[in-house]
């Protein structure tokens, strides 16, 4: 229930605040990308891939970017518990939401990346479709990707 409150709140917030920033013509944060993260290990596969193309979807009805959100996001959303994997112990507890607070510092700021990394590529080679022009591509991945993990740092480190 947790997670459907914080898709309207997050998309809201991408579609009406955070969308409108552009910085330098080429970079946009994706807020949004930053539920994905938070998604415990022992959250149900099926349940998190639902929520994942419906927050895709909802981003997509708002930015007017037909399936490029819905699909980036579904793709972000089944790689995430594998990235998780990688950081979680043994002895962690499964059901803790992953952020600076549980998982470390460093061991999130090298998921968070990972993770926003996979949904910006995935995301801006949708919309490019073909790499005519790499270096305008390299610029609004890189600087949405930067201005994402920006956002989603702040969000965390005031979330502790």
């Amino acid at each position: 229930m947790i997670f459907v409150i914080l898709i309207i709140v997050f998309t809201l917030l991408q579609a009406l605040i955070v969308g409108n920033i552009h910085i330098m013509g080429i970079a946009t944060p994706l807020l949004y990308v930053y539920l994905v993260l938070l998604f415990p290990k022992t959250y149900a596969r099926w349940l998190q891939l639902l929520l994942c193309f419906s927050m895709g979807l909802c981003i997509d009805m708002f930015t007017n970017t037909p399936g490029l959100a819905a699909a980036s996001m579904t793709l972000t959303g089944f790689v995430q518990p594998y990235i998780l994997d990688l950081y979680l112990s043994e002895e962690d507890n499964h059901d803790l939401m992953p952020g600076f607070k549980t998982l470390g510092n460093m061991k999130f700021a090298t998921y968070a990346f990972i993770l926003v990394t996979i949904y910006c590529l995935a995301f801006f080679a949708l919309e490019a479709f073909t790499v005519v022009d790499w270096l305008d591509w390299l610029q609004s991945m890189g600087g949405s990707i930067v201005l994402t993990l920006i956002f989603i740092y702040t969000i965390d480190s005031v979330r502790r």
